[in-house]
């Protein structure tokens, strides 16, 4: 039942876009040639015609978006899916629209169609694509919060895994999922997880099949129980319900896992790390170079005035040089303002700088504040031993404490250490969470793309130069 709703809600689905496509050329269409509003700023010179006239390519391009559409994952069930993630498709196949359009227009010598319409039109369809797509998620997380397209499942053996699974489904009611309970062998029968109860045992699954109708199983055995597995999917798959393995290992792969084929055996990567591909760190290293460079230019006067306000401000050296641990947990030197007073090895390792720190000089204070001491690492960026974006690094002190104390501290050093990261644009930075800015950093690490570091750098103009947390 449920997949022949998706397959109906998909149909509806493509009738949707398509209006939506054709409503947004109309509009388009309207803005450039018709609307009052923007007589002054379009001609109708040379290029106006019938709106009727443009039916013949729409025909054509109409069902070429909405197969992008399909190949950017954009018909996928959305119980589970981000909405920032579907935005994000949706940008992606508009944008590869638009390119396939202009390619069409150049190859095919179209001269009627002037480029202000195609902005407009590009504009459009993200825009009511986005209010299309907003609407419809709206609609559907509100009926099941009301209890309507419910989908019935099951859970197969209790361990961490399944708490966890639990605990997601019973936080986002809007999924529309419904734990009718658990089947486990070494449960009491009065044992319930959060009103989640025990109600059988694994071998009473086939005659629950037999007497219930359920859309999935989630089997969430623990580990010591896997010789398990191969008899209860035989179950499921005998009585024709949907199941899904919930590793009770979750905790040590990434969300994404990436797979390898070993001639038939599939092999799972522990660790996914997208900068270890040549290619992505290649690109993530030109751009960090050039982008270096033309920051190191813009920011060349403020530089300068902060230079000369350090040295005015306190004896020493206006750069200080601090060792990190880097890319392949390598040691380098990397370059601040000093904000501080001239002071002892011992007392330099003393630890984070504290509110009201006295060793803090006034003009420190401002640069700490505002990040401007952060700038001369725009030339660590330059010669390779940091990038503009990436978790940050820490002092060898810290990483030996660290990586005893805190899980998978270390991933964060197959990359290379940035001057601002996804850590620091949530808010984890000075004195804060240890644990949550490590979260952050491997998320980022698994989750790398140019487009996520065009993100953090957005946020980080918007809200990662002044630093609550910095004294």
């Amino acid at each position: 039942m449920i997949k022949e709703n998706q397959k109906a809600f998909n149909r509806i689905h493509v009738i949707l876009d398509g209006l939506v496509i054709y409503i947004s050329f109309c509009l388009s269409y309207y803005i450039r040639f018709d609307c009052p509003l923007f007589k002054g700023l379009f001609s109708r010179n040379g290029y106006w015609r019938q709106l009727s006239q443009y039916q013949s390519m729409l025909a054509v391009l109409i069902p070429v978006y909405l197969l992008l559409y399909a190949r950017f994952k954009l018909y996928k069930p959305k119980r589970f899916q981000h909405h920032t993630e579907e935005y994000m498709h949706l940008f992606q196949a508009n944008t590869t629209g638009m390119i396939f359009l202009l390619l069409a227009i150049v190859f095919l010598q179209i001269r009627h169609i002037p480029r202000s319409l195609l902005i407009v039109f590009y504009c459009m369809t993200m825009l009511l694509g986005f209010l299309e797509r907003a609407l419809i998620r709206f609609v559907l997380e509100n009926n099941r919060r009301k209890g309507h397209n419910l989908k019935h499942v099951i859970v197969v053996g209790f361990s961490k895994a399944a708490e966890a699974y639990i605990d997601r489904i019973k936080t986002n009611p809007q999924w529309g999922y419904k734990i009718h309970g658990i089947f486990d062998d070494n449960l009491e029968p009065e044992f319930n997880y959060r009103n989640i109860f025990c109600i059988g045992k694994i071998k009473d699954l086939s005659r629950f099949f037999e007497n219930t109708n359920m859309d999935e199983v989630a089997i969430t055995l623990a580990i010591s129980e896997y010789y398990k597995l191969e008899n209860i999917v035989n179950i499921c798959e005998k009585s024709g319900v949907h199941s899904k393995f919930v590793p009770d290992y979750y905790r040590f792969i990434p969300t994404n896992p990436v797979t390898e084929d070993l001639n038939g055996l599939p092999v799972i990567n522990i660790r996914n790390v997208p900068l270890t591909n040549t290619a992505n760190r290649v690109i993530k290293r030109i751009i960090d170079f050039i982008g270096s460079f033309i920051c190191i230019i813009i920011f060349s006067p403020l530089m300068l005035v902060t230079a000369i306000l350090v040295k005015r401000s306190s004896p020493g050296p206006i750069i200080f040089t601090q060792e990190r641990i880097g890319l392949h947990n390598k040691p380098f030197k990397m370059y601040k303002f000093r904000s501080m007073g001239v002071q002892s090895a011992e007392k330099e390792a003393k630890g984070w700088t504290t509110s009201n720190d006295p060793r803090v000089t006034p003009v420190g204070k401002v640069i700490r504040k505002t990040s401007i001491d952060e700038l001369p690492q725009l030339f660590n960026v330059l010669k390779g031993d940091m990038s503009l974006i990436g978790p940050r690094p820490e002092r060898p002190q810290f990483v030996e404490k660290f990586k005893e104390e805190i899980p998978r501290y270390m991933i964060k050093h197959q990359v290379r250490p940035g001057m601002t990261g996804w850590a620091q644009v949530c808010g984890y930075r000075g004195d804060t969470s240890i644990e949550g800015r490590i979260e952050h950093d491997i998320f980022y690490i698994e989750n790398w793309t140019l487009t996520f570091d065009i993100k953090i750098l957005i946020l980080t103009v918007f809200k990662g130069f002044i630093n609550k947390n910095a004294y």
